[in-house]
Parts: C-alpha cells; sequence; structure tokens
C-alpha cells in the first residue's frame, strides 16, 4: 500500500493508456489459458444462473461505490460535490479490473483511482480518500472472517485440526482488526513508510520520498484519522456497506451450485467464501489469483462432502464472471477518463 502514496503524485494522465494496456495484455494472457470449450459447456451447463452471476456483480459493485463515495464526501467541502457516484460507480469497477489483472493488487487499482480524481479534490484528498477505502475494504474483510468463524462455529461438527484451524484464523483475525483500528485511529500512511524506510529493497527511494513529501503525508494521515474520530457514522457506514457485499457476495456461489444440488444452504456459501477469499488474499501477489481461487474452492466445498468435480466447476463460473467484468472494468477506463 505504501506504493499509492507515491503514484498518487508522480502519476499523469498519459499513465492511463498504461493501465489500459497493461490490463488488456494480462486479461489476454489469462483467457489464453483458458479451455474454451471446458468453459463453453460449463456456461452451457449452468445457463441462466450464469448471467444471474454476471448480473449479481453490477449490484454488488453499487455496495462498493456507495462506500467509497462517502468516504469522498464525509468532509463535505464543496469540490467533492463535482464527482458524481456515476463517476465513481466506474472508477470502482475499473479499479478492481485493474487489481484483479496486477500483481500485488493495490498496485493497480489504487494509483488509478487516485489520477482520476486528482483534478476535482486535489492529491492529498484524493490519497488520503483512496487509501481509506482501501483500508474499509480489507477491514470489512477481517470482520467477514471473523463472522464466518462464529457460523462455522455454530452450524458444523469440530474436529482437532479444525480446532487447531480455526485458532488460528481468528487470531490472524484479531491481528488484523487491530492494525486497521490502530490505522484510522492515527493515520497509516506516515507509519507504512516509516516501516519501508528500514527496509532494504524500498529504503533507498522511502526515505527522500518521506522526506520531500512530510507535510503531505501528514494532512493524507490527518484525513484519515478524521473520518474515524470526526464523522463515525460514514465510518460505520462505509464499513457495514462493504460487509453486506462480502455476504450478498456469497449469492454467485449459491447460485452455482443449485445448478449441481439444489440442497445447497446459503450458510455453507458463506462458509466456503470465507475460506476461499481468505485463502486467495493470502496470495495476493499472483494475477487474477491464479490457482489460489481454484484451490481455495477444491478445499473448502470438498470439506462439506461436495465432489471435487462440483469445486472445479464452481471456480471455473467464478473465474469466467472475474474475466468478463475485468474485461468491462478495462473497457470504463476509457470512458471515465472522459
Amino acid at each position: 500500500m505504501q506504493l499509492i502514496c507515491i503514484f498518487a503524485f508522480v502519476m499523469s494522465k498519459k499513465a492511463q493508456n498504461f493501465f489500459l494496456l497493461f490490463g488488456l495484455a494480462v486479461l489476454g494472457v489469462m483467457v489464453c489459458q483458458l479451455d474454451f470449450q471446458e468453459a463453453w459447456r460449463g456456461m452451457c451447463h449452468a445457463g441462466y444462473w450464469f448471467v444471474a452471476v454476471v448480473v449479481l456483480w453490477a449490484f454488488l459493485y453499487i455496495f462498493n461505490a456507495s462506500a467509497w463515495y462517502i468516504i469522498i464526501r464525509s468532509d463535505g467541502s464543496p469540490e467533492t460535490r463535482k464527482l458524481s457516484f456515476s463517476y465513481i460507480y466506474r472508477l470502482t469497477v475499473s479499479g478492481f479490473a485493474l487489481n484483479y489483472a496486477t500483481p500485488g493488487g493495490l498496485m493497480g487499482g489504487e494509483p488509478y483511482r487516485i489520477m482520476s480524481i486528482s483534478p476535482f479534490i486535489g492529491k492529498e484528498k484524493a490519497s488520503s480518500s483512496v487509501i481509506l477505502y482501501a483500508m474499509t475494504h480489507m477491514f470489512s474483510h477481517f470482520w467477514f472472517w471473523a463472522i464466518s468463524i462464529i457460523l462455522f462455529l455454530i452450524t458444523q461438527t469440530l474436529t482437532t485440526n479444525l480446532t487447531i484451524l480455526l485458532a488460528l484464523c481468528t487470531g490472524f483475525c484479531i491481528l488484523g482488526l487491530w492494525f486497521f483500528m490502530a490505522g484510522y485511529r492515527k493515520g497509516l500512511a506516515n507509519r507504512v513508510l516509516s516501516v519501508a524506510r528500514h527496509i532494504p529493497i524500498l529504503k533507498k527511494w522511502a526515505r527522500p520520498f518521506v522526506e520531500s513529501h512530510k507535510e503531505q503525508l501528514d494532512t493524507i494521515d490527518s484525513q484519515i484519522s478524521a473520518l474515524h474520530a470526526q464523522n463515525p457514522k460514514t465510518f460505520v457506514t462505509a464499513v457495514l456497506l462493504e460487509l453486506v457485499c462480502r455476504i450478498i457476495s456469497s449469492l454467485e456461489i449459491y447460485f452455482i451450485l443449485l445448478v449441481l444440488m439444489p440442497e445447497v444452504s446459503f450458510i455453507q456459501c458463506i462458509l466456503v467464501l470465507a475460506f476461499t477469499s481468505l485463502f486467495a488474499n493470502l496470495l495476493f501477489f499472483i494475477p487474477l489469483q491464479l490457482g489460489g481461487r481454484e484451490g481455495g474452492f477444491l478445499m473448502s466445498i470438498t470439506a462439506f462432502g461436495i465432489s471435487s468435480g462440483s469445486a472445479a466447476f464452481v471456480a471455473l463460473m467464478v473465474r469466467l464472471r472475474e474475466l468478463i467484468w475485468t474485461a468491462i472494468g478495462l473497457a470504463l477506463i476509457k470512458f471515465s477518463g472522459k
């Protein structure tokens, strides 16, 4: 995340074409790796449920865009009113598309969002709003995983191995929630860059950057902490929007599994998504989380006694949906630029 701040100050509008071309190149590589016959058979077998999955994400992005939109407008400044919700929605879809296609995730979508709204609200405000949204997005993930652990304890039978695994996941969630709460209270830009100053690979650029942009970084941190301290209602609303989005997105797995087993429950789909997203996020450095997402589905779905073939089918349908929305997001880059 520390690279977000750097890109915010050095990015020009010419980089928009770079984002588009790079994203298209990566998307092309991913598409070429598909087994088209298998993909077509899967889409035909899923039928209208696959259409429902694709359309579902048009609504889910509304939650994501709404969370970022209220963060941007939280200070009530006149310049934030220049940004329409439709523009933020397009940037949200494009930003997630770039994150899907870019190794490291936040290396693509977040700098692009900062670049796109900086002309309207300034670099510092743009940087703080994007960092705040990225924090809120991940913060909601930790809450989603924590809630899923509780659901698992209530609905599933524990074994010794599962107990150990849940204990590790619980500790990870507590650590993550503490980290982000500290970041909300004290800001995150200076703290992350201070750590980067002591990392051998990063310290060469981190130290001069911090020294030359100390005032801007302080401004970003003050804006980050202000949302939590001065606008608790906005903070809670943004987190809840993202959390609800995580829960509703379980419908994607539910719709796909209904094709194979009508008796599947929505609670099972929430637990499958929770474990798969946790496993995939640990492999954030892989473009499109190739392998991580499939492996997560295989382990989580088969844990409920569902066949590995069903897990592969779910993974394929989700991958196709991601490719479709990645292509849509990349196409919207040109429209967002206007």
